[in-house]
């Protein structure tokens, strides 16, 4: 199986180039993929299908006039609707492999269509689509509850503003939350103000744990920051990776930042 490794603020994917459809992704091979130890290592699969071959037809997905679809999984092998600097990551694989060519084109996922734009290096740029504050919610970490904001952004999202420290956060096991409002769980942001539309944050991701970044969870712990002010406005979002931009309008956001491409080969014959 030939495999492409990347990131994106040093949230890492396995790429696997599918054009056809004809890998049978299994949860437990995504898994293996993306084990630290025993595998290649990520936070998540992108299979690399066109369209047509993708088979979401029958999911009711309207993706006419993309010819490519980012089939996104968590590190647990769990789908997922979308996923910000997996796309970014996606597009520069595309570009590299000359699949399509720098400019801006549509890639289809199951959150709808994003269009991306890129040259044939440096950062990536996606539309994102709105950001929806849908009210308020709590997270927990051990006795302590955090106050937060409902946001989908394609995928569900709990993003807590925080006053003190984020290193101070313990992420090493998932945040609680009510599984009666996410009943297919969620991404869990805790952010703080450091500056003049300057964010800083951590999240923990449904299927993957803490990551070092979350492309949808900028988009959301901006747009929760944004509140009361004029919607429109350019975002800082520093993440332990590294930085993006998030820019919000009226009705739609786009993610900037970087996709970086490290590694390529082939697992050995059997191992998955």
């Amino acid at each position: 199986m030939r495999f492409v490794k990347g990131h994106g603020t040093e949230n890492d994917f396995v790429i696997l180039p599918d054009p056809d459809g004809a890998l049978d992704l299994t949860p437990e091979a995504v898994a293996r993929l993306c084990d630290r130890r025993a595998g290649i290592g990520a936070d998540g699969v992108l299979r690399v299908v066109r369209t047509k071959a993708a088979g979401i037809e029958n999911a009711g997905i309207e993706n006419a006039g993309a010819e490519w679809f980012m089939d996104y999984r968590n590190a647990d092998g769990g789908i997922a609707e979308m996923c910000g600097n997996g796309m970014r990551v996606f597009a520069r694989y595309l570009v590299d492999a000359g699949l399509a060519a720098p400019g801006e084109w549509d890639v289809a996922t199951r959150a709808g269509l994003r269009r991306v734009t890129l040259g044939a290096s440096g950062d990536v740029s996606v539309e994102m689509g709105p950001a929806d504050v849908l009210g308020p919610g709590e997270a927990t970490i051990a006795d302590a509850v955090f106050q937060g904001e409902r946001v989908s952004v394609g995928n569900p999202h709990l993003a807590c503003r925080v006053d003190g420290p984020l290193a101070a956060l313990d992420l090493s096991r998932a945040p609680g939350f009510d599984p009666a409002v996410f009943p297919e769980g969620v991404n869990v942001e805790f952010f703080r103000t450091v500056g003049e539309r300057h964010l800083e944050m951590r999240v923990y991701e449904r299927g993957s744990g803490e990551t070092r970044s979350c492309g949808t969870g900028t988009v959301a712990v901006a747009a929760v920051a944004a509140q009361g002010m004029d919607e429109a406005g350019e975002w800082t979002v520093d993440v332990p990776g590294g930085r993006v931009t998030v820019s919000l309008g009226r009705g739609t956001s786009r993610l900037t930042g970087p996709a970086v491409l490290v590694a390529e080969g082939e697992t050995r014959p059997g191992w998955i």
